[in-house]
């Protein structure tokens, strides 16, 4: 599943560390989502989207 975290999180002005301290994980998770190596839970998924003012659709796109 592909994503737009790190183009949302770039315009927003956070950095990697910021989301994983206010969503409560790791940035090595935030990492391993942007890159595509890990799908994160429905409520983590939530909690991106509500935090980067997006929805979990436009957040991320399944792959074909």
């Amino acid at each position: 599943m592909k994503n737009n975290i790190r183009e949302l999180r770039k315009r927003l002005g956070f950095r990697q560390e910021d989301l994983a301290t206010i969503l409560g994980v790791t940035r090595q998770t935030i990492n391993a989502i942007e890159n595509q190596k890990y799908n994160p839970t429905l409520e983590l998924a939530m909690k991106l989207a509500k935090l980067l003012n997006t929805t979990v659709e436009e957040l991320f796109i399944l792959d074909k």
